[in-house]
């Protein structure tokens, strides 16, 4: 005679076998019910497999491309000890021809960001923040650059053997830039077609020791004021908890509740 826990386990797996011809086990409300008939899952298919490896390499746009700042020295790794203008006015003074690439920079932008410490007002040089999105346990440094038409420069810094490098270096007409987790991710105003947008993703990469946009996407948008857009941007802080409302507790002099009457007898 077989234990009676083994005599229940052995109904429940009849019950499970039986589940796909049944609409549930047992005469509870919350038993176990089929949920219908699985789709067939269909893998990736290749197309023409035939195709030949590429035997030219893509076109390098610079994303890896890195840099010493010279002469910025960088106590105990710590970014925050930097003055962000002297940072960009240094890479400047390294590179003062260049207009293109990494290190390139308009003129006038460039006129406008020596003149910083007497022209504070039109200084192009905006609020430096600090991330860790190498993941070394350190903050980089992030700068942001205002250019002609309404242009945008982005500059990551990483501090390390007592040097500053430069990890990433691009310019577009920029929207916004924001923090998600360890990528920093753009929206770029126009993606050529109207009503749509860019959205960068820019990530740490160790191997080229540099940060890469490693998601590129084009999203719908609304013109203002007509709701939110068909692809809404993801939430980059934790949402916060809501709290649970505490009911109020009744009066002292609150009368008592009034007794239920018996249900008549049959």
């Amino acid at each position: 005679m077989r234990p009676r826990g083994v005599q229940i386990a052995a109904a429940g797996v009849l019950c499970a076998l039986a589940l796909g011809g049944l609409a549930g086990c047992g005469r509870s409300e919350g038993g176990l019910r089929s949920a219908g008939a699985t789709p067939t899952a269909v893998g990736p298919v290749r197309l023409w497999p035939d195709l030949p490896p590429a035997t030219n390499p893509p076109i390098d746009y610079g994303e890896t491309d890195t840099a010493r700042v010279p002469g910025v020295q960088v106590p105990d790794n710590d970014v925050h000890s930097l003055d962000a203008v002297k940072v960009v006015a240094a890479e400047v003074r390294a590179h003062p021809d260049t207009y293109t690439g990494g290190d390139g920079m308009y003129e006038e932008t460039a006129r406008a960001i020596e003149a910083c410490g007497t022209a504070p007002a039109a200084c192009p040089v905006m609020r430096p923040y600090y991330h860790d999105l190498t993941g070394n346990g350190r903050d980089e440094l992030i700068v942001g650059i205002r250019m002609p038409d309404q242009q945008i420069g982005v500059r990551v810094y990483l501090a390390e053997n007592g040097g500053l490098t430069r990890i990433m270096s691009t310019v577009d007409q920029v929207i916004s830039v924001e923090l998600a987790g360890r990528d920093l991710i753009m929206r770029v105003g126009s993606a050529g077609i109207p009503g749509y947008e860019y959205r960068t993703a820019w990530s740490w990469d160790e191997q080229q020791h540099s940060m890469l946009p490693t998601r590129d996407e084009i999203i719908r948008v609304k013109p203002a004021g007509t709701g939110p857009s068909t692809v809404p941007a993801p939430r980059l802080v934790s949402p916060t908890p809501t709290p649970t409302p505490t009911l109020p507790e009744p009066a002292a002099d609150a009368p008592a509740p009034l007794p239920v009457p018996d249900e008549p007898g049959p």
